[in-house]
């Protein structure tokens, strides 16, 4: 029996998984006795998931598995990187097309199941109050064109006090369209970051939150690898501090508001140089408000505006932290990124989702004429709800990269997608 036990959960980590509906497992204190059955027929039990001896609602310890499995059929009118075919990244456009080599021809077909996840939430009480934490995993990769795992969060918290990698706090999860596409809106705020995280406002509507994250740079050393190939090639990141983060949200009956900010020193130095000079950094920050408003039953208009320099490590695709300028001296590049979103709900079967999105940077004058200077991005959908837990729909999809000189590049795709949760 043991073996047949092993082999399902097998069985389950490679079929993939994500943030889908949750089917709750059994309490540690009942399991023993009366184990919960999911909508599988199988009972879950995780041994180290037991209450705290005299917590509160000691007997609501547990362990849940969510997870999906999608199936994405795209067809691509024009192209994009091929390590980034499974979903539409406006900087991946090529420019230039057909005029400059490695460009390949128009049209292809993709058929993907990156978008499968498998995730684990425990809850556990104890006297500070309930540890959650939550551990998943897609098939995304990090771009390289591939099908293979990719931790998406690994975060506890207790008491307001939270640790480990999730969305950073720069964000608002909570205005992601309804889309197929994986990547989404091009001028949208989205990364994971390892973080630390302290929520000492929690109630009536009102949450306020700060976070210490991880760091980094994203460098377009631009003209300095024209004059000094060398130096240009051996320019990385060097991030001393870790970002500071903070965040007010409002929830109302009409949706929410939500304001963040963030304060950042961006570094760069040279390894392979004596003393690794040249280094340096330059200071960046950022301002990102975001909200939901509800309008007829479920739809909602969503929309975000994010403002600021060497932000771009945290948008969701596009551009660069530093650049250098004229003199060829390290410079913090200013970005704005914004969309609006429409999530309209037919009836209870059918939805759509329909908006439009840009990240636009402000060039330096010692970056090359190729440097990613616009990002547009366009969606819409109509998706079926055939029976609760699958999903399945179509997706028109449209991109555009505008380069520093003003070259374009643009794509239109297709998207059909089969989704079943878990």
């Amino acid at each position: 029996m043991k073996h047949y036990a092993l082999f399902f959960l097998l069985a389950l980590a490679l079929s993939g998984g994500a943030q889908a509906q949750t089917t709750p497992a059994a309490s540690a204190t009942t399991a023993a006795k009366t184990p919960a059955v999911t909508a599988f027929g199988a009972p879950v039990v995780a041994p180290g998931v037991t209450a705290e001896e005299g917590a509160h609602n000691a007997d609501k310890a547990r362990l849940e598995i969510s997870g999906q499995v999608m199936l994405d059929a795209i067809y691509d009118f024009k192209r994009v990187d091929p390590d980034w075919n499974a979903t539409l990244r406006p900087s991946k456009i090529p420019v230039n097309c057909p005029v400059d080599a490695g460009c390949g021809k128009d049209g292809e077909t993709i058929l993907s199941v990156r978008q499968t996840r498998l995730g684990f939430k425990g809850f556990i009480p104890t006297s500070m109050g309930e540890v959650t934490t939550f551990l998943d995993f897609d098939l995304f990769d990090s771009g390289g064109g591939t099908t293979h795992a990719r931790v998406l969060h690994a975060w506890g918290e207790v008491a307001g006090f939270g640790a480990g990698q999730t969305e950073t706090l720069f964000m608002d999860l909570d205005v992601f369209p309804n889309t197929l596409d994986y990547w989404g809106p091009s001028g949208m705020v989205f990364v994971r970051n390892p973080q630390v995280r302290f929520t000492p406002i929690n109630r009536d509507g009102m949450k306020v939150s700060f976070s210490l994250e991880a760091p980094s740079s994203a460098i377009d050393t631009g003209k300095v690898s024209v004059v000094d190939p060398a130096l240009g090639a051996n320019v990385t990141g060097h991030n001393r501090y870790p970002d500071l983060v903070g965040a007010v949200r409002l929830d109302r009956d009409w949706g929410h508001f939500q304001a963040a900010g963030i304060l950042r020193q961006v570094g760069y130095e040279t390894p392979a140089n004596l003393n690794a000079e040249p280094s340096g950094n330059k200071t960046g920050y950022g301002l990102n408000l975001s909200g939901a408003y509800n309008t007829f039953g479920k739809d909602r208009v969503i929309a975000q505006l994010v403002f600021g320099q060497a932000i771009a490590s945290y948008m969701d695709d596009g551009g660069s932290d530093l650049a250098p300028n004229a003199s060829l001296q390290a410079e913090a590049v200013k970005s704005v990124g914004w969309f609006v979103y429409y999530d309209h709900y037919w009836n209870d079967k059918w939805s759509s989702s329909v908006g439009y999105s840009e990240h636009i940077q402000s060039n330096t004058d010692g970056q090359l004429a190729d440097a990613f200077k616009k990002g547009s991005y366009m969606s819409g959908n109509l998706l079926f709800y055939p029976v609760k837990n699958v999903t399945t729909g179509a997706e028109l999809l449209w991109g555009q990269r505008e380069n520093k000189n003003g070259a374009t590049g643009d794509d239109q795709r297709i998207q059909f997608s089969a989704k079943y949760t878990f």
